[in-house]
């Protein structure tokens, strides 16, 4: 059995669908049900025995310490955070409470589990820490992309609390032993993602006939990683990976937003045109930017490969099609998402900008 925390938001959840539909390994999912968390994208475990969900903080160190002790997990894999830039902007406290202080209660926790396993038990444990590539900062377009061995210079609220993150999980290694993996990923893509990151708001509201809000120029580059392509190399980190090592995943894909959203209107365009028969790309506007906005991400994903064997199966033209249709194809999920509290938050974040 391994628990997997935070694993009702995007990542986590495609990361135990994806595991149960490979293995009948018992899944504990522990979620707060934040904005994000959303339990209808697990609604296909309902009723499945290997699929346990606990609602709660990882802060809550009574909770952890006791899913701990009755379900004796032989890993956890830690998605929980706080992760998107622009909210870190606005309130930088929650980020600071659940990557940081929710981190270190679980570590807490975790450390005193393992400290009273033995034997096999206690060689084979593994706690697994799912972090970015923000941690590192921006780049400059003739840099190389990052390496595990970037200095870290995270510059907004939510990369400097995931940067704190990642310290307090190496720290847990060198001074107690705590055999810890570390993924630092680039931007993920792809289905169950939550309607304010970039491409399904740009879906979302293209279809809803509004305006696209692209920040600045567009031309901010990010590498782009299908998030099944993520689940995997966590598999496999999980499965393979050295105590103690950090592991860049990556998508091979580096494009600038701009481009991003005009793919995404071009399949639009293909899968479910307009009434009017105009194209979407009509409807991009430019905001004004967000404040510190990094300018170009690139994750080098050579150890992961070298070491483990793992690379993408998707290229990015193969996964932002099956993300498009998927949205295409689950309005209601779209929809159940949509809460007053989230058109609120696109409403403040966008609108005065336009």
């Amino acid at each position: 059995m391994i628990l997997v925390t935070g694993a009702a938001g995007f990542i986590g959840a495609n990361f135990v669908l994806d595991w149960l539909a490979q293995s009948d390994e018992p899944v504990i999912n522990l979620d707060k049900l934040t904005y994000a968390g959303n339990l209808h994208s697990l609604a296909s475990l309902q009723g499945d025995a290997r699929h346990i969900f606990v609602h709660g903080d990882i802060g809550d160190r009574a909770l952890v310490d006791r899913l701990l002790a009755e379900h004796r997990p032989r890993a956890v894999v830690n998605f929980a955070a706080e992760s998107h830039v622009d909210r870190s902007i606005h309130g930088p406290e929650d980020f600071i409470q659940t990557n940081v202080v929710g981190t270190f209660h679980l570590l807490e926790s975790v450390r005193a589990y393992w400290g009273g396993l033995e034997g096999e038990a206690r060689a084979s444990f593994r706690f697994l820490h799912v972090s970015t590539d923000e941690v590192y900062g921006t780049l400059s377009p003739t840099d190389p992309p990052f390496t595990e061995r970037n200095p870290y210079e995270p510059n907004s609220p939510y990369s400097a609390s995931k940067a704190a993150s990642d310290h307090l999980v190496r720290a847990y290694h060198h001074t107690y032993g705590l055999p810890v993996l570390t993924t630092n990923c680039s931007n993920n893509y792809g289905p169950l993602h939550f309607p304010e990151k970039l491409i399904p708001l740009m879906i979302v509201n293209a279809l809803a006939g509004k305006s696209l809000p692209v920040y600045g120029d567009g031309m901010q580059v990010r590498d782009w990683l299908f998030v099944k392509d993520h689940c995997s190399a966590i598999r496999r980190v999980l499965e393979a990976g050295t105590p103690g090592e950090t592991y860049n995943v990556g998508g091979w894909n580096e494009k600038p937003n701009i481009e991003i959203v005009k793919t995404v209107c071009a399949l639009l365009d293909e899968m479910s045109p307009r009434a009017d028969g105009k194209p979407y790309a009509e409807q991009i506007t430019y905001v004004t930017d967000r404040p510190g906005h990094d300018r170009r991400y690139a994750i080098d994903a050579t150890k992961i490969h070298r070491e483990l064997g793992w690379k993408p199966a998707e290229t990015f033209e193969t996964g932002i099609r099956k993300t498009v249709r998927w949205y295409l194809d689950n309005q209601a999920w779209v929809q159940q998402v949509q809460s007053g509290a989230y058109r609120q938050w696109i409403d403040q974040q966008y609108g005065p900008r336009e």
